[in-house]
């Protein structure tokens, strides 16, 4: 079993309010996202755009409510931009997310990337980096791995729909091509979702338990992928028609998940992030839903 005392539970406030579709949940307050996650059972939450950002008085915020900052989505853009700004853009975050007590930040590699874009989510639009795009991403993720460890925190990488680390082979050149300093953000829905079997899942788990940071517990409902493929729809539009869902609630089993984290003494925050249109799945409701289904299965 997961132990309490190593593993902590967080749910991120795009399931009130979304960052890339800010008219989804623009109704609800950082106050009322946060008070919901404590009213749930997390301890623990990522930073959206409603969060405030002054520190202390964000600190101050989630500290009434007993939740804490454990992870914030940070953008690279390493292939298409100069090096400079991207490590000084992240040395920022890094600072702030230092201040604000969390140990991990997660990257992604936006150069390319389609996951905003009005464009099919499948069908070749999606970036394929060449050899030069692969050697500029990974030397400057091993250069922020290294600035990372300096300041005693985890620099992890988000592979994700629509851009140009998402696929099992691009996901293992990355992380063939990276250092020991350089962690795994591991996303259950994104990997699901970008390969359509449990088995691909399971794979990605129990090939990179080792150097696995953060996990995002997201959740499928292979009815709405298949409509997604089927209606070439981009990757927002297959959010608002309701393709991930919270742990419990799609087609995914989370059993080898848990034990495969268990069995490999993973120590730091499992994330509940499953993006919604919160005026179809209740944010409360739904958080409580993906608690009760976490408890059962792990005793968290």
């Amino acid at each position: 079993m997961l132990e309490k005392n190593k593993v902590k539970l967080g749910i991120a406030p795009i399931a009130w309010t979304n960052d890339d579709l800010p008219e989804l949940g623009a109704e609800n307050t950082f106050e009322q996202c946060v008070s919901e996650m404590a009213l749930a059972g997390f301890t623990g939450s990522e930073i959206g755009n409603k969060y405030p950002k002054d520190p202390v008085v964000l600190k101050k915020a989630l500290d009434l409510r007993g939740v804490q900052i454990c992870n914030c989505w940070f953008s690279t853009f390493f292939t298409t931009g100069p090096e400079e700004e991207t490590i000084e853009a992240f040395k920022k975050q890094l600072d702030f997310l230092s201040q604000m007590g969390a140990g991990v930040i997660g990257c992604s590699e936006q150069g390319g990337s389609i996951q905003g874009q009005a464009v099919p989510i499948f069908g070749g639009q999606k970036p394929v980096f060449t050899d030069e795009e692969w050697d500029k991403l990974l030397t400057g993720m091993n250069k922020l791995g290294a600035i990372a460890k300096e300041k005693g925190m985890k620099c992890s990488f988000h592979h994700h729909m629509g851009t140009g680390v998402q696929t099992p082979a691009e996901i293992d050149r990355f992380m063939d091509g990276t250092s020991e300093d350089v962690y795994l953000l591991f996303d259950s829905g994104h990997i699901y979702f970008s390969e359509g079997t449990q088995e691909a899942v399971d794979t990605l788990i129990d090939k990179y338990i080792g150097r696995i940071a953060h996990v995002h517990l997201k959740d499928v409902r292979e009815e709405k992928r298949r409509e997604a493929l089927a209606g070439k729809m981009s990757f927002l539009d297959a959010v608002k028609n309701g393709t991930f869902t919270v742990p419990g609630d799609g087609n995914l089993s989370f059993d080898h998940i848990f034990k495969v984290l268990a069995e490999n003494d993973y120590t730091g925050w499992m994330l509940v992030e499953a993006e919604q249109d919160p005026a179809k799945a209740n944010p409360l409701e739904y958080a409580m839903k993906a608690r009760t289904f976490i408890q059962e299965k792990t005793g968290l």
